[in-house]
């Protein structure tokens, strides 16, 4: 089934492929790029509340990702689901609404920021800080510039990105106390701009309470410059981090597959 995230209606969020039947996994890849969604997840159930899950891009496997963790806990129905993929073991908490997910504490490193502002388009930025969690990395990127009109020089975010070592680069910046408007961009993923990075945004909430004081519980706003609008719901407190959003169903079928 296709859903949306981070949406309560269809048509909106970041679109999720979930696909319910045993899947080769030979297959796994190539069923991803078929469906061509920012992700394609393959879960397992193992027991009552517990499942195994893959995760595909349209080009590569992903260890861990936030929004295929929420869509797909929520397609298994309502539960407190533990959530083992390759890159870490989370809790997922569905009900008919939507989901929310505990997230692995980010390791956050300052790296060198040249070249970053010329890439994503901004006049400047406040420094750029590679996050590591559940073996999932992203370069985060904090500024006081405005986002909603810039224009990324893909080729060099991608070469940022590689030189940082990160799937993904996620341009943030303060609406206010509780609020944050982000950009990601992951070219390397075969993903040019993420509608909402689930994996991202509990990083992003931690960072932006150290540096701007934000509140502990955050809304971000992301997507809107692509016509996919999410709203994704962040508590950035290490050692409670946690991501959550809306999901609604959007599409049902099945593949045929050889």
């Amino acid at each position: 089934m296709i859903v949306d995230v981070f949406s309560e209606r269809p048509l909106a969020g970041n679109g999720l492929a979930v696909v319910l039947d045993p899947c080769p996994e030979a297959l796994m890849q190539a069923v991803a790029r078929e469906m061509n969604l920012s992700e394609t997840t393959f879960p397992a159930v193992t027991g009552p509340s517990s499942y195994e899950m893959r995760i595909f891009t349209p080009s590569i496997e992903m260890p861990f990702a936030g929004h295929p963790s929420i869509g797909t806990a929520w397609a298994l129905g309502a539960n407190a689901w533990e959530q083992t993929s390759p890159g870490a073991v989370v809790t997922v908490d569905a009900d008919a609404g939507g989901a929310a997910m505990t997230q692995p504490d980010p390791e956050l490193t300052e790296v060198d920021a040249g070249g970053v502002a010329d890439a994503l388009g901004v006049p400047r930025v406040e420094g750029a800080w590679l996050s590591v969690a559940g073996g999932t990395r992203h370069a985060l990127v904090p500024t006081d510039a405005p986002l909603e009109r810039i224009r990324p020089d893909i080729s060099a975010v991608a070469a940022v990105a590689a030189r940082i070592g990160t799937v993904g680069v996620a341009l943030f910046r303060r609406l206010d106390d509780e609020t944050l408007h982000v950009r990601v961009f992951c070219p390397g993923a075969g993903i040019v701009e993420d509608p909402g990075t689930g994996s991202a945004a509990g990083p992003i909430a931690v960072l932006a309470r150290d540096r701007w004081g934000t509140a502990a519980d955050v809304t971000i706003r992301q997507g809107d410059e692509i016509d996919r609008p999410c709203r994704i719901q962040a508590h950035g407190v290490r050692g409670e981090v946690r991501v959550g959003g809306r999901v609604t169903a959007c599409a049902e079928g099945r593949l045929l597959l050889p």
